[in-house]
């Protein structure tokens, strides 16, 4: 990454196209998410979870035929572990009991193979599916408002609104990308989530620290100068971040297995997204605010030197 050491690429004379695409990213995200919706897990909607075993390896195709073929609706049915384990989960049915609906899938598999044996089962009521899914709501709104104010206190209140941004803009395509792909969203997917505005947050309050340093090191230079310098000057850091974690995100995702895939789908959506936010979007709303110098400068206390004293922040 030596070459990445002196670059002198101009970010913010691309903020407009950025935020653009943004705009974009985030509008196709929210009308996904208002009218497509999300698959969610079994963790939030409730149902029944069956985990068997059959005597060789099977195909899913004609297991969830079965199960649909006997009125199961919309079953999930993947392998688990290995090929001839294999997952089976039903939302709840109406008027029907967890214990019945358990025993019903049974039946199903071993009309299909006799040879399945049941290895576990578990239930989940929809009440505590809703409890899950405003808990993980609250915990992410909680997030993003103790770091509101966490980087007003140490940086300034623009600073604060550009992380916040950012971090809002990550979190709404990466749940965007998951509902218009159909992918499945339960509680590892909302850890996830979570994982990702941690790392997000990382790398900004990184561009933040050099973006204030320098505004009270360089004596020239417009706001767009600096945050352009600061840009360039952690951009070696921030890509080999950003690669080196999404080396172990791609193992996760291919070789993982199928419970992890969509908490390993989500941080690789969110690292990628959370890398362009930090350097477009943060930054962005920064010089759309007006950031200055004077804005990050203390006064000078009265009848000092002539050298300038800074406060150590």
């Amino acid at each position: 990454m030596q070459i990445l050491t002196d670059t002198k690429i101009e970010f913010m004379a691309q903020r407009k196209i950025a935020m653009m695409f943004s705009a974009v990213l985030i509008i196709i995200s929210l009308t996904s998410l208002i009218f497509k919706g999300m698959e969610f897990g079994l963790d939030f909607t409730g149902g029944t979870l069956l985990e068997v075993e059959y005597p060789q390896a099977v195909e899913l195709a004609p297991i969830r035929s079965a199960l649909e073929a006997s009125k199961f609706e919309g079953p999930v049915v993947q392998h688990f572990g290995s090929a001839n384990e294999v997952l089976v989960r039903v939302p709840p049915i109406k008027d029907v009991s967890n214990a019945e609906v358990s025993s019903q899938l049974l039946e199903v598999l071993k009309q299909q193979n006799s040879g399945v044996e049941m290895r576990r089962v578990e239930f989940v009521g929809p009440q505590v599916g809703e409890e899950l899914t405003e808990t993980g709501g609250m915990a992410m709104l909680a997030a993003l408002g103790c770091i509101l104010v966490y980087v007003a206190l140490r940086f300034e209140y623009r600073f604060a609104i550009g992380s916040v941004a950012a971090l809002a803009h990550d979190v709404i395509v990466v749940l965007g990308m998951f509902s218009i792909f159909g992918l499945e969203f339960d509680l590892t997917v909302l850890a996830a989530v979570l994982a990702v505005i941690g790392y997000s947050l990382n790398d900004t309050i990184v561009v933040f620290d050099r973006i204030r340093e320098n505004f009270r090191k360089m004596r020239k230079g417009t706001a767009v100068e600096v945050i352009d310098s600061s840009l360039n000057q952690t951009l070696a850091r921030t890509l080999v971040t950003s690669f080196t974690t999404l080396l172990v995100l791609f193992a996760l995702f291919l070789f993982g297995g199928k419970l992890i895939h969509g908490f390993a789908s989500a941080l690789l959506m969110g690292v990628i997204i959370g890398t362009y936010s930090s350097i477009y979007v943060a930054s962005s709303v920064l010089v759309a605010m007006g950031v200055s110098k004077e804005d990050l400068t203390p006064v000078k206390a009265e009848g000092a030197e002539q050298e300038e004293i800074y406060e150590e922040v």
